[in-house]
């Protein structure tokens, strides 16, 4: 068994060729082609148990190749592995790896599950006063009739710090745009058996009981990162509403646990990476409004025009991910993330090594607290203070879910239940009388407060009903129980 950190980075074919024909590189690759089958389960216990198992033919020689996730996301994969040569394309399930130990009987129904071809150039670079191997993969992950083309490059620390890394990946992104990296290939292959996303929400952060405050914190900013890059991806592609939501659901979650996690990097506090944020996130906005103006907007010439201004605002968005702003602030959390100076700061390491479910308790209790007192006579506040109140709630539900794998008990498991319900229930009047305090700037700067059909879109009826709403959601939500 062996440790590994890489860093992923993905890049178009046209990217790939640009940054073979650069002076990066020190001399001609070694080259070889391979064929990886992935094994599972018909219900993929496997996947679900935090697994992988693959063999490998590169030439005549077969690998299997076991591996259990650790902190894999935001391009930075570290995990336990463990391989064995095979003799054909059938797996070795013994106890020199965990899969029986973990999936029991199951194990007997592991057959293939798809497949991975790619040609594979590797390189060995000196950075830094590390030494990394350099791999370009370039091929495609095939189950059933679907395919999903891969180009990426791999860079493995073999000796030296992780911020060689970056310095590398930095260099290569100047010859060829690169974007973090954020899937293994067996996610690429899983993803193929599964129905096409358009959006991809926030997946629970795994947090050990054992862990550190600090140890959780990189974890949930990874979570994070991996969050905006699969809904930015599909941006890409695409200009799915639920993407872009997602999207800015992901830097919501990121700002949010730089607020929440305050106490454990001190003075640490990347402020320009934190202002980066606020501009892409400010940068997403528009179209995101337009789009709920959208919902609501009936059939006829206003529709159009609020139609027209959406492909616009989602044009902008799309140069922006492009840009090398975005790529650069991706490279930069994802660094800061991994060897920050918070990391080391004598000052704040008591405050960095206590455990993780104390100080998850700690800051739930801060902002449940601070929900409960600026809530008060939520129905006769402005909507400035109202705005506020909302924002402070999205961070208590943020941590909440952050730290639902803390609080696994079973009262605690059914109380956290009825929590996040009920934060839900007050998140969802809240988030509605934002949006009737913000359409008439957005119809305003559109040009269309005066139109017939705008008084439609603000929905003035119903502001009374939503204030009531709030104030009864906020009563329910500070009636339940502490977790």
């Amino acid at each position: 068994m062996a440790d590994e950190l890489e860093l992923k980075l993905d890049l178009t074919s046209e990217a790939a060729a640009a940054f073979e024909a650069s002076a990066l590189l020190p001399g001609d690759p070694d080259i070889a082609a391979q064929h990886s089958i992935y094994f599972d389960t018909p219900d993929q216990a496997l996947s679900k148990a935090g697994l992988s198992l693959r063999i490998r033919r590169s030439g005549r020689k077969r690998i299997q190749t076991v591996k259990a996730d650790g902190a894999s996301a935001a391009g930075l994969f570290a995990r336990s592995e463990w391989e064995r040569p095979v003799s054909n394309d059938t797996p070795v399930l013994d106890d020199a790896t965990p899969i029986r130990t973990m999936l029991g009987d199951a194990a007997d129904a592991i057959g293939p599950a798809f497949e991975v071809r790619i040609e594979r150039r590797s390189w060995i670079i000196e950075e830094s006063g590390a030494t990394i191997e350099l791999v370009l993969d370039r091929g495609e992950a095939v189950a059933g009739e679907r395919t999903s083309p891969i180009c990426e490059i791999e860079l493995e620390l073999k000796t030296g710090q992780p911020a060689a890394l970056f310095a590398l990946a930095r260099r290569i992104n100047a010859v060829a745009p690169v974007r973090l990296g954020v899937q293994s290939k067996a996610e690429r292959g899983y993803r193929l058996a599964a129905p096409v996303a358009k959006m991809v929400k926030a997946e629970p952060v795994t947090l050990g009981a054992g862990m550190t405050a600090a140890e959780a914190f990189r974890r949930i900013v990874q979570s994070c990162l991996r969050q905006f890059r699969l809904n930015e991806a599909l941006l890409l592609t695409g200009r799915d509403a639920g993407a872009l939501h997602q999207a800015r659901v992901a830097l919501r979650r990121l700002r949010s646990a730089f607020s929440i996690f305050k106490p454990v990097i001190g003075g640490n506090d990347p402020v320009p990476l934190r202002e980066e944020l606020r501009w892409l996130a400010g940068e997403l906005g528009e179209a995101r409004n337009l789009d709920v103006l959208l919902e609501r907007a009936k059939p006829g010439a206003l529709h159009d025009r609020i139609a027209a201004a959406r492909e616009a605002a989602y044009s902008q968005v799309e140069a922006v991910l492009a840009s090398a702003r975005v790529r650069a602030l991706m490279l930069d959390l994802a660094e800061w993330t991994a060897s920050g100076d918070w990391l080391t700061a004598p000052d704040i390491a008591d405050r960095r090594d206590q455990p993780a479910r104390d100080f998850a308790v700690t800051a739930l209790d801060r902002f449940r607290r601070k929900v409960k007192k600026d809530g008060r006579d939520l129905a006769k506040t402005d909507d400035e203070a109202r705005h506020e109140v909302r924002k402070d709630a999205k961070k208590l539900r943020y941590a909440s879910e952050f730290f639902a794998g803390l609080f696994e008990r079973k009262r605690e498991k059914r109380r956290q239940k009825k929590f996040l319900a009920a934060l839900e229930a007050l998140q969802d009047q809240l988030g509605a009388l934002n949006d009737l305090a913000t359409a008439p700037e957005v119809l305003e700067k559109l040009g269309l407060a005066d139109d017939p059909g705008a008084g439609r879109l603000l929905v003035g009826g119903k502001r009374k009903a939503l204030l009531e709403a709030a104030a009864e959601a906020h009563e329910d939500l500070i009636d339940i129980k502490r977790l």
